[in-house]
């Protein structure tokens, strides 16, 4: 059983900056990809940053160059630096972990950027 623990969130003003952790747990598949996705008020879930086992990264267009992700792969860790932080960024921010054929979520957690 995987497990996904996330933390990170809150409130912070326009500008601002937060990073979230997302820890897994359990058996998991050396080949997998770790990603943080988010789903706003009335909107669909969206992808924002994935990064594979090997490194390879994928970016939302809405957050190149103010978001950044990285993983710990001997902690089984997964990290979203989010700089320069808009409103429309507002969301909760879910981690992912998929492995082949499979894909496990957290529970979920809430950025708030307001001033």
């Amino acid at each position: 059983q995987v497990q996904l623990v996330e933390s990170g969130g809150g409130l912070v003003q326009p500008g601002g900056s937060l990073r979230l952790s997302c820890a897994a747990s359990g058996s998991i598949h050396s080949i997998n990809t770790m990603g943080w996705y988010r789903q706003a008020p009335g909107k669909q879930r969206e992808l924002v940053a994935s990064i594979t086992s090997g490194g390879g990264t994928t970016y939302a267009d809405s957050v190149k160059g103010r978001f950044t992700i990285s993983r710990d792969n001997a902690k089984n860790t997964v990290y979203l630096q989010m700089n320069n932080l808009k409103p429309e960024d507002t969301a909760v921010y879910y981690c992912n972990l998929a492995v082949p054929f499979y894909s496990y979520w957290g529970q979920g957690t809430q950025v708030t950027v307001s001033s």
